[in-house]
């Protein structure tokens, strides 16, 4: 199939270059995942103009943060971002979806098959995952806030080495509540990607790495 001129569209009016190949596989991706959220309502962004400002943007974000043979687990997939663009932006790590949510666990394992791409689903809690399998790396869209996500982690930080959450402008006021709780006290936390949301001017986009003090390795 070739590239949908509104997806080529989308790239362009936002400044994304990319490699024909790798931008097929992402309409692929794309337009399954479109026909799974008729039934399943996955997502609010329906168009190209949407996916690539939004979901594409975080994703480009993300990737670049990511070494090589990295075992990532993208936790509370939902409808699969970031982690499937992921895997497909990066093919030189391990990506795996947590999804907790049963329907929509279903639906990510058909699209990857659908798709043809080597990642594992997981119909659990990205916690619970944890008891088993180690991962490099966690990271989560629109899932929690910085708080719940490290009283999430809290009991599992031997399996994890870090988090690397995707926030949008409210992210200040949930590091806030955080500090406030106690819930970073035994943490680290750094911004390493900050960028436009193209919604307006001041909106900001963040990724933000949380890790365990004393460790040295993303210092």
């Amino acid at each position: 199939m070739p590239i949908d001129p509104d997806f080529a569209a989308a790239l362009a009016s936002h400044s994304i270059e990319m490699d024909e190949a790798m931008a097929q596989r992402l309409q692929d991706y794309v337009t399954v995942m479109w026909r799974f959220n008729e039934q399943l309502n996955l997502t609010r962004h329906t168009t190209w103009d949407l996916f690539v400002g939004r979901d594409l943007r975080d994703c480009l974000q993300l990737a670049p943060l990511l070494a090589e043979g990295e075992e990532v687990l993208d936790m509370g997939s939902g409808n699969g971002v970031p982690g499937i663009p992921l895997a497909i932006l990066r093919p030189d790590i391990e990506v795996s979806l947590a999804e907790s949510v049963a329907k929509r666990a279903k639906a990510l394992s058909e699209i990857v098959a659908e798709v043809g791409i080597q990642v594992p689903v997981y119909a659990a809690r990205g916690e619970d995952l944890m008891e088993d399998f180690r991962f490099t790396s966690v990271v989560s869209r629109a899932v929690g806030s910085i708080a719940k996500f490290c009283r999430w982690i809290e009991p599992h930080w031997m399996m994890v080495d870090r988090l690397l959450l995707i926030k949008g402008p409210k992210w200040l006021d949930e590091r806030g509540e955080a500090r406030h709780l106690g819930s970073l006290a035994n943490l680290q936390m750094r911004k390493v990607a900050s960028y436009p949301l193209g919604d307006a001017e001041e909106s900001e986009g963040v990724i933000l790495q949380i890790w365990p003090k004393g460790s040295t390795r993303y210092q």
